[in-house]
């Protein structure tokens, strides 16, 4: 009996070379506008033959040769979707740029602003009594 060849272990998590990335993602945009030009042949021959429900199958043709290119581009420039790790690794270094940009600032350096606003009925900012006709007041002592 022959014996089968192990197959190899994989050793790594590493991603695919950007080679073997940028040469799949032409076979797949190839591949798409292969088809939109295969819509347009086949277009072309069920207007010759004029076969029942033609409006029909040329709409699907139409439809094969306006959305083929657009999803061929994106999924062209479309990279691999990064692994957990990756992710989490990300999500690691954003939080530790966050909080180097938090640290940097002793909280009596900072300087928070303050907005002035209409005091709310009742009280002012001086702590006196207020009341909605107190600017009519104001105005007829001007």
């Amino acid at each position: 009996m022959k014996k089968q060849p192990e197959r190899p272990v994989l050793i790594t998590d590493a991603a695919r070379s950007q080679d073997e990335q940028f040469r799949s993602r032409q076979i797949r945009y190839v591949t798409m506008m292969g088809l939109r030009a295969g819509c347009l042949i086949a277009g072309a021959i069920l207007i010759s033959a004029n076969p029942p429900l033609l409006p029909v199958w040329l709409v699907i043709c139409a439809l094969g040769m306006v959305i083929l290119p657009w999803a061929a581009v994106l999924i062209a420039n479309d990279r691999p979707a990064r692994s957990k790790a990756e992710r989490a690794a990300a999500a690691a270094a954003r939080e530790q740029e966050h909080q180097a940009a938090l640290s940097q600032y002793a909280p009596e350096e900072v300087e928070y602003l303050t907005i002035d606003a209409e005091p709310v009925e009742g009280e002012t900012a001086e702590g006196e009594r207020w009341s909605a006709t107190q600017p009519e007041r104001e105005r007829k002592r001007r």
